[in-house]
C-alpha cells in the first residue's frame, strides 16, 4: 500500500480534507495521512467552513485533529504532496536528499489556493479543486 502525506500551513484546511478525498478514493490502495509547516492548530479539528465544505461532497471531516510536520512523517511517507507553491518550497528547504524525490504538488499544475479568511464559497471551491485532484493521485504507483 502506498503512503501518501499531504501537507498545507497548518493542517486546519487544505491537506486534512485533501488526505480525506485521497483515502476514500483510494481506499485499499493508499495509506494517507495530512500535517502541517506549523503547529498552531495542532490537536485541533479543522475549520468549521472546511468541515462544511467536505459535508457538502458527502465526505465526513470532524474526526481531524491538527498535527505539526515532523521528520518521521516525511521518512513514512512515499510521497509527500504540498498544496502550494511555497509550502513545497518550504518543504525543499528543509528535506534531506532522500525525501527530495517524494516532494511535489498535490494538483501537479497548479496551487491549490487557502481558503483561510475568505467566505464559504472559498472552501467549496477548494473542496472541489482538491476532490477533483485525487484522480492524479490513484491509481498510479509512480505518485
Amino acid at each position: 500500500m502506498r503512503k501518501v502525506l499531504t501537507v498545507c500551513v497548518g493542517n486546519y484546511c487544505r491537506s486534512p480534507f485533501a488526505a480525506l478525498a485521497l483515502a476514500k478514493r483510494g481506499a485499499g490502495e493508499l495509506e494517507v495521512r495530512s500535517a502541517g509547516l506549523i503547529g498552531k492548530w495542532e490537536g485541533e479539528p479543522a475549520n468549521d467552513s472546511m468541515i462544511e465544505a467536505a459535508r457538502r461532497l458527502g465526505l465526513g471531516l470532524t474526526a481531524h485533529r491538527g498535527q505539526q510536520l515532523t521528520r518521521e512523517m516525511l521518512g513514512w511517507a512515499d510521497s509527500v504532496l504540498a498544496m502550494d507553491a511555497s509550502v513545497l518550497q518550504v518543504l525543499r528547504e528543509i528535506t534531506d536528499d532522500d525525501v527530495q524525490p517524494k516532494l511535489s504538488l498535490y494538483p501537479t499544475d497548479r496551487d491549490v489556493p487557502d481558503p483561510m479568511g475568505k467566505d464559504q464559497e472559498a472552501f467549496n471551491a477548494c473542496a472541489v479543486l482538491i476532490e477533483a485532484g485525487t484522480a492524479l493521485h490513484v491509481g498510479r504507483p509512480d505518485r
